[in-house]
């Protein structure tokens, strides 16, 4: 039972995260009439309150070296947030709940991984937890789509309510399952309790100066991905000519192989060096974006998926243990990456614009392959300069 806390607990969080972020858009405009306008003004507004939750929330957690009470908080205010979106009367109203609520709420997986690093998890179970979390994103977006369209959208915000349910009781059983141990502990050594040790592979702080290059790189690598998501409806009805359901078809069984590329990765961490992986994701990153450029049916594009698992499953799973190695405090590490994604989406609109507006919607893929490129220099730069770093 206790094995299958961590697990369950990731899983919870993911099915949170896939059920809201996906249907927000569609929320805002059904519940409270919002434009379109409105809406990519409202969502820029809730991933900003997003980024700075995801740096203060954990920094105090560091700072108390406790994290799953605020883990628990953060089901608490998923709740709260459900419920006031559900009452909200107008769009203020929800934009208001979003950030003051919702913003702190999405930092649960970011505290979820660092409770891992600072219970001694190595890179194996860092990487396996986030397999669980890409699982729930295959299964979270088709089973939100399936209880908007039966019971509509305010049964989609209890059934986000129910999830943060539950896995606010997962959490509860953490929290008991490590009070008795520190009771067994105390019981065994007498009077001074048994304190943990926060993580147990040894750090290797880098220097401010590669700590910036390694965001930069990561913000590079994260908005790729953003960027092709974005445009892969665009990019198989207008250059390829196919049916838009295509990019549903494509994005989902890159989602369904990356559940397997994240356990192979976990399983070669323990004998492959973190370089050695992060070289062969940029690299197959590079072949993926340059072939889809010029790919010209759904075949091609779908067996290419696979070059396109490995990338992101090496940028996720690599990504998010060497963030954890490299700055001691487990929260802040943790909180940065996840914001590389966040800053990743918001540099993607860029890639967009200059890619379609060079070369078409192929383009974007000739621009994601260009700056991967770039982003490999980096790694190379970073591994010269100092290789103890990236191994």
């Amino acid at each position: 039972m206790r094995r299958l806390l961590i697990p369950s607990a990731a899983l919870l969080w993911g099915l949170q995260i896939a059920f809201l972020n996906p249907a927000l858009a569609l929320l805002l405009v059904a519940l409270y009439g919002a434009s379109a306008g409105q809406v990519g003004v409202v969502l820029a507004v809730y991933n900003a309150g997003g980024l700075i939750a995801s740096l203060l929330v954990p920094a105090h957690a560091d700072r108390r070296g406790e994290y799953l009470r605020p883990l628990l908080g953060c089901s608490v205010l998923t709740i709260a947030l459900s419920a006031a979106l559900a009452l909200a009367t107008s769009l203020p109203l929800a934009v208001v709940a979003l950030v003051v609520l919702g913003g702190p709420a999405g930092v649960g997986t970011t505290l979820l991984f660092a409770h891992l690093k600072h219970s001694g998890a190595g890179t194996a179970d860092v990487v396996n937890t986030r397999a669980i979390v890409s699982f729930a994103w295959v299964a979270g977006p088709p089973l939100a789509t399936a209880v908007l369209g039966a019971l509509g959208e305010r049964a989609l915000l209890g059934a986000i309510a129910l999830v943060a349910l539950l896995g606010a009781g997962t959490t509860a059983a953490m929290l008991r399952q490590r009070a008795r141990g520190v009771q067994q502990a105390t019981g065994a050594a007498g009077d001074a309790p048994t304190v943990a040790q926060p993580g147990s592979e040894q750090h290797a702080p880098m220097p401010r100066s590669r700590i910036a290059l390694l965001l930069a790189v990561f913000v590079a690598l994260q908005a790729t991905n953003s960027a092709v998501v974005a445009v892969m409806g665009l990019f198989v009805t207008r250059s390829l000519g196919l049916d838009v359901a295509w990019a549903g078809i494509v994005l989902g069984v890159a989602a369904g192989i990356e559940i397997p590329a994240l356990l192979m990765v976990g399983r070669l961490s323990t004998r492959v060096s973190e370089s050695r992986l992060l070289f062969s994701g940029c690299v197959a990153g590079v072949v993926y974006y340059a072939a889809m450029s010029v790919a010209t049916g759904p075949v091609v594009v779908l067996v290419l998926q696979v070059l396109n698992a490995w990338f992101f499953a090496v940028i996720a799973g690599v990504g998010l243990t060497l963030f954890q190695r490299v700055i001691a405090r487990p929260g802040l590490a943790s909180g940065l990456y996840a914001n590389t994604r966040r800053v990743g989406a918001i540099a993607s609109g860029g890639l967009v614009a200059v890619g379609a507006t060079s070369w078409g919607y192929g383009g974007v893929f000739m621009a994601c392959a260009a700056l991967t490129l770039v982003a490999l220099a980096g790694l190379s730069l970073m591994s010269r300069v100092g290789a103890e770093a990236l191994d």
